[in-house]
């Protein structure tokens, strides 16, 4: 053991020799961050101390740790992007990130990652910045315990994302804050990154938007209040696990939009206040598991090319509509769910209904292929039609069923 401890310090002993403190600031030894910067060497820490930075975009291009003391404000004075990192293994913590640029083409964030490995954004503000942070080509980072807000967005196309990965592997995004911002956190043509317990609300399209990002993780999220809730599109193997998506109302809204994704899971999730809380279109083999869907107007929408999806042990709770399609052939598995709508029996006292659940009504189907009929919303005329398709199936799939519905809803259990 004691030969251990030996070889480790001697391996360590280097870098802890020749890695030296430098001390921005009015009493500190420099003056401006940038001319730290240039005198650092790799592996150095930079202590910036409080006050007001204006020094144009500064590139780190170096493996440095940058921390600030009583949160200084780096100002990027409306021009340009503020920080950028052009070297592995950098650390910037603690500062306070403002007035960005602005250039769609060039993707202007207050900071940009440019083919950087195992570096840690951490405890910073960014405020009024076109992109807050934008990852291309990173491996191995961390984006954490941030808050990334902004007023300066008037439409989708006047605002970048609070946080953007772009090609990018094994990046960890969590305990962010995310607001105002066109998507509260952007992934494209990513793999393996995990999303952890951010709250994203009030952006002007999606919290979480997800492209072409394969293998990957978001957990114990809060989507509230998006203009166009979250969207997963064109990716395969992602998984879903004790999110919340809240509140997301509107014409063509979603608290969850499946679009050509495959071999996913959908596990322990609620969906509250939402026009829609899932609309899946393309999607494949689809684990919906242990959900609670409560207060939607439509719990899901599942188009006919579906295939293969399973949709079992949720709660479906006080939705207007449980489950809507539009199309008649049925290829998804329904089974265990509770059904608030159910008026069957359990004479066997197993907990399990004795008659199937057809949870498509007729009334869903006509609203699907005409929206103008909810004005008849709640009317005798329905409740007939409603009623008249149960006792005689004509209109609705068959297959459509759950031949196993619960008597009471689930308990469950929060993992997280």
């Amino acid at each position: 053991m004691k030969n251990k401890i030996s070889c480790l310090l001697f391996i360590l002993l280097p870098v802890f020799a020749f890695s030296a403190v430098l001390k921005v600031g009015k009493n500190g030894q420099y003056k401006t961050i940038r001319q730290a910067i240039a005198a650092a060497k790799n592996g150095d820490t930079i202590f910036v101390q409080k006050g007001h930075y204006r020094e144009g975009t500064i590139d780190i291009e170096k493996s440095l740790t940058l921390i600030g003391i009583d949160r200084p404000v780096i100002d990027g004075n409306l021009d340009g992007e503020i920080i950028t990192f052009k070297a592995d293994r950098i650390t910037l913590k603690g500062f306070k990130l403002i007035n960005s640029g602005r250039d769609e083409i060039k993707s202007v964030a207050a900071v940009h990652i440019y083919t950087s490995a195992d570096s840690v954004i951490d405890n910073n503000i960014f405020e009024n910045n076109h992109f807050g942070i934008y990852v291309q080509r990173g491996l191995r980072c961390l984006i954490s315990n941030n808050k990334i807000t902004s007023n300066r967005g008037t439409s989708e196309e006047s605002i970048g994302d609070g946080i953007h990965l772009l090609g990018s592997r094994e990046i960890w995004v969590k305990n962010n804050y995310i607001s105002g911002h066109k998507d509260g956190i952007y992934l494209e043509k990513n793999a393996k990154c995990f999303v952890y317990r951010n709250l994203s609300r009030h952006n002007l399209r999606y919290g979480l938007h997800f492209m072409f990002s394969n293998d990957s993780v978001y957990t114990g999220n809060v989507f509230d209040n998006n203009e166009a809730g979250v969207a997963v599109m064109y990716a395969m193997n992602v998984s879903m696990y004790h999110n919340k998506f809240i509140n997301n109302w509107g014409d063509s809204v979603f608290g969850l939009l499946l679009k050509e994704i495959s071999f996913s899971k959908i596990k322990g999730n609620t969906f509250t206040n939402n026009t829609t809380a899932i609309f899946a279109d393309g999607a494949t083999k689809i684990d919906f598991y242990n959900n609670q869907f409560e207060n939607n107007g439509w719990a899901i929408k599942i188009n006919s090319n579906c295939m293969e999806n399973k949709v079992i042990r949720n709660n479906f709770i006080n939705n207007t509509f449980d489950v809507s399609t539009n199309g008649s052939t049925v290829m998804n598995d329904f089974r265990f769910n509770y059904w608030d709508k159910y008026e069957g029996y359990d004479l066997n006292k197993d907990k399990i209904g004795d008659v199937p659940f057809h949870p498509l009504s007729l009334y869903s189907v006509l609203v699907e292929q005409n929206p103008s009929v909810m004005l008849l919303f709640r009317s005798f005329m329905v409740d007939m039609l409603d009623r008249t398709e149960k006792i005689i199936p004509s209109l609705t799939p068959e297959s459509f069923v759950d031949d196993q519905p619960l008597m009471k809803p689930i308990h469950f259990k929060n993992n997280l």
